[in-house]
């Protein structure tokens, strides 16, 4: 799903206990450890945040969001990046997928 900043601010205060947007939010339909089903889950865009970003990285804002989106799967299959070690795995995976190299946002 894309939303505005608004209803994403909403989604991450109420699920995750942050009140402020983010540009990407995930859920998956199966709890750690268990095995993953036909739907891995759900993924949420913010368009005004992407298009922020997008802005920022000098690319169209399909670009971002194809970032985002795989981003947000990657989270529904396991992946994570609260670490520095897993951030690092996560975007080498994004941009092995994306084809295209992945700087940081200035």
């Amino acid at each position: 799903m894309i939303v505005t900043d608004d209803a994403i601010q909403q989604l991450n205060r109420d699920w995750r206990e942050k009140d402020k947007p983010t540009d990407v939010l995930s859920w998956p339909q199966s709890e750690p450890g268990e095995p993953l089903t036909e739907q891995l889950g759900d993924v949420v865009i913010s368009r005004d945040t992407a298009e922020r970003q997008a802005l920022a990285r000098g690319w169209e804002l399909e670009d971002e969001l194809a970032l985002l989106l795989v981003h947000g799967i990657l989270h529904l299959l396991g992946h994570e990046d609260d670490t520095e070690a897993g951030s690092e795995i996560m975007k080498g995976v994004e941009r092995r997928i994306l084809g295209k190299p992945l700087d940081p946002l200035p």
